[in-house]
């Protein structure tokens, strides 16, 4: 099952539709919080730099996905409000998600629109927390903006240069998205090392 969720089979599979719907999902529904983010533009971006996708349409796709996503997470959190918070765990939507995105939000503000598109799971709940949070739409999409455009030219361009400078990188895709993976969840091991010493 897992094999089906590796960048380089999505990718191949399902081409930059496949990729803009991932990023969509993953940015603002939240049952898409399983979905690969960064490891998956990451991937495109030397996927490109191969020849194989074409890094504008890459870039500009991506970057429309993910802003989009937000949005639909914004609203969706508005509409809903705190009754997301009082719902029973299922396989899609676990408590603990969203609470973990709220935390961030109490921590860091309006910032957290940009921050966490870097921090895997809380960048699926945060722009639904900010929609139940009320904050103003106004504020929200221009966050919104800024923090899917430096997430996707970060991700697809380190892809994209490094692939272009080593050709030979895509040998070793597998270990490269696994250390992509460990560091876009240290972040979450930290705050979690944090929360336990307290």
């Amino acid at each position: 099952m897992f094999q089906y969720l590796e960048p380089q089979f999505l990718i191949s599979a399902l081409g930059l539709v496949g990729v803009f719907a991932i990023v969509f999902a993953e940015s603002g529904l939240f049952f898409g919080f399983f979905l690969p983010g960064d490891s998956l533009l990451f991937t495109a971006g030397l996927f490109a730099s191969q020849g194989y996708l074409n890094i504008s349409w890459l870039i500009i796709g991506v970057a429309i996905a993910a802003i989009l996503g937000d949005s639909v997470g914004y609203t969706f959190g508005k509409r809903v409000g705190p009754a997301l918070f009082s719902r029973d765990d299922s396989f899609f939507f676990h408590k603990k998600h969203a609470e973990r995105a709220r935390l961030f939000y109490e921590k860091y503000g309006v910032k957290t629109i940009i921050l966490a598109r870097f921090v895997p799971i809380v960048r699926t709940f945060a722009p639904i927390v900010a929609g139940i949070g009320g904050m103003r739409y106004r504020t929200f999409i221009t966050y919104n903006i800024i923090g899917g455009m430096l997430w996707t030219l970060l991700l697809t361009l380190s892809g994209y240069f490094l692939g272009s400078a080593f050709p030979g990188m895509s040998r070793y895709l597998h270990i490269i998205v696994v250390i992509i993976i460990f560091i876009s969840i240290l972040p979450i091991v930290f705050e979690w090392m944090k929360q336990r010493r307290v």
